[in-house]
């Protein structure tokens, strides 16, 4: 009697197997499943075996098609857990590969040293993690060995998290425009505002001259009012002073049909919470009309600009200016609680002299103002727009 073995991937393909090659007169003898290729247990697949021999008796038709029919049920039944268990081993393998690809980067030199980088420029703890977690999943180990190019797209990644917020812009035909600056004590609030009277009360190149007028609320730091006149009569702009909220109304009222009102705040604590309920009730009075800008200044640690930030936030101030930019060279600081706080800066000041030591916000004067990063300015200037552009309308 002659005896046979069939693999295949599926009952069905046995059994066309079988007939194929040995016609109606073949009989299964056993079945069994089994795996079929792969290469040292890996990617391998479930099939068929089926064992048999040649009779010399004639099948019936009815229980050729009972068999087929009963395959056809296995099979279905088969095809579903075996692509389950395939998706499985695949899922398995990615996690495998994964972990391998992160805990080799982890321990690359690259990643160590854009580690150190991020904290000599005062980075915050937080920011650098996030940092170091986007430089494991995006590079290959190949790529982290290309030094120039990783510093480049961990410049770009940093700059894509700097949000810019829109200089003081007008509405012609409209009541004056009126700016309020408020911020701790000894942040330069009063010098950002003489800087800001000149540049829009005398004009420059791209400027043409407003009707500027300045209000001052800081009674309570000796010489604040004096220091601010100072100015004023410097530049010929009338400078006021308002210590209640009918003060405060009476002159918005009279400098209604001026361009632009500048209101100089009480420098106090942010943890002084009574004088700032007094400062917030008092500057209700602008209403609608005031855009708030919170003075920073870029020395302040991460940590403490985080609280200035929240303690001020009940005053919806539209964004930051960063004063005091020439007294650091680390500010990963101030972009560290930016973007955690999804908080944009519209001017930097980083010098005393009024007018000329304050321009817009660029990410390029950002991170042209880290330490130890290979710069491809060409680069960053093609992405984020040349720095000298950012001074366009301010002091020429």
């Amino acid at each position: 009697m002659q005896y046979f073995t069939i693999q295949a991937a599926s009952h069905r393909e046995a059994l066309e197997k079988m007939k194929l090659q040995y016609g109606d007169n073949a009989r299964i003898l056993t079945h069994r499943n089994i795996r079929l290729g792969g290469f040292l247990g890996l990617f391998s697949r479930e099939g068929v075996e089926i064992t048999g021999y040649i009779s010399r008796e004639p099948l019936r038709r009815k229980n050729l098609q009972m068999e087929e029919e009963k395959s056809k049920i296995l099979e279905n039944v088969k095809k579903d857990q075996t692509l389950q268990k395939l998706l499985e081993e695949i899922q398995s393998l990615k996690k495998d590969l994964n972990i391998k690809k992160h805990a080799a980067n982890e321990d690359h030199p690259a990643i160590r040293e854009m580690e150190s980088l991020l904290k000599m420029n005062e980075f915050s703890d937080e920011f650098i993690k996030d940092a170091v977690t986007w430089m494991e999943s995006k590079f290959s180990l190949d790529e982290l060995g290309n030094r120039d190019d990783l510093h480049s797209a961990m410049l770009e990644w940093i700059g894509n998290k700097i949000l810019i917020g829109s200089p003081i812009m007008f509405n012609e035909n409209q009541d004056a425009k009126v700016v309020t600056i408020i911020g701790p004590t000894g942040v330069g609030k009063t010098t950002t505002i003489a800087k800001l009277a000149a540049i829009y009360g005398i004009g420059n190149s791209g400027i043409n001259p407003r009707r500027v007028r300045i209000v001052t609320i800081d009674y309570y730091r000796i010489g604040a009012e004096q220091q601010i006149k100072k100015y004023g009569e410097i530049m010929k702009i009338p400078v006021s002073s308002a210590e209640t909220r009918e003060d405060l109304k009476k002159i918005l009222a009279l400098y209604r049909d001026t361009d632009l009102i500048l209101i100089d705040t009480i420098g106090k604590s942010p943890k002084d919470y009574e004088k700032l309920g007094e400062m917030k009730n008092l500057l209700d009075v602008c209403s609608r009309r005031s855009e708030t800008f919170l003075a920073l200044s870029a020395t302040t640690k991460a940590s403490d600009a985080e609280d200035i930030m929240r303690h001020f936030e009940p005053f919806d101030y539209k964004s930051v200016i960063l004063t005091k930019l020439d007294e650091t060279s680390r500010i990963g600081n101030i972009i560290s609680v930016l973007a955690k706080k999804r908080r944009s800066i519209t001017y930097i000041s980083d010098g005393q002299s009024v007018p000329q030591d304050l321009e817009d916000a660029s990410v390029i004067r950002f991170l042209m103002n880290l330490d130890g990063f290979h710069v491809n300015r060409e680069y960053l200037e093609t992405r984020y727009g040349k720095r000298e552009l950012s001074l366009k309308g301010i002091w020429s």
